[in-house]
């Protein structure tokens, strides 16, 4: 199955930007970022930034620019039969360059797991010095760590805010 990337959540004031690889089938069928509910990301960026926790999809994207966040993936475009990055295959990046040039505040960039940390390293080049942070993959696949251990690592990103 072909899929492609969303556009960025983002705006001129972002100061981080947090990278998935690919929205999986039920945010492709939603159109939204991490639509599957049992995926983590929402439930940790509310906790972090200290919001009550929403499900509307507008108030989400509210919340990160709100709190200078960008949210985007690393791919633009790839094949895959399912949701797990594992699956990923004749991969497409998103321009970063031209991104990173429009968002000159940013300076610390997070990957949503080990995937979209290897994918961006294997296509980004990237012109200036960032600090690039692998957390641990909010998705429901990966269960091997408990929710309190996965949002306590997450935390690291009020440091940067």
């Amino acid at each position: 199955m072909k899929s492609f990337s969303f556009a960025p959540i983002t705006s001129d004031k972002a100061k981080i930007l947090i990278l998935g690889t690919m929205p999986g089938t039920k945010s492709l069928e939603l159109n939204q970022y991490y639509g599957h509910n049992q995926n983590n990301f929402w439930k940790f960026m509310f906790a972090i930034l200290g919001e009550e926790f929403s499900t509307d999809y507008d108030t989400r994207k509210k919340i990160l620019i709100k709190n200078h966040i960008a949210l985007w993936d690393v791919l633009q475009y790839c094949d895959r039969v399912g949701s797990l990055d594992s699956a990923i295959k004749n991969e497409i990046a998103n321009d970063f360059e031209n991104f990173l040039k429009q968002h000159p505040k940013i300076e610390t960039i997070f990957f949503n797991g080990q995937k979209a940390a290897a994918f961006f390293k294997k296509y980004v080049h990237l012109q200036k010095e960032y600090n690039l942070v692998t957390l641990p993959s909010t998705s429901p696949a990966n269960a091997s760590k408990a929710f309190q251990y996965k949002l306590d690592e997450w935390k690291t990103i009020k440091s940067f805010l």
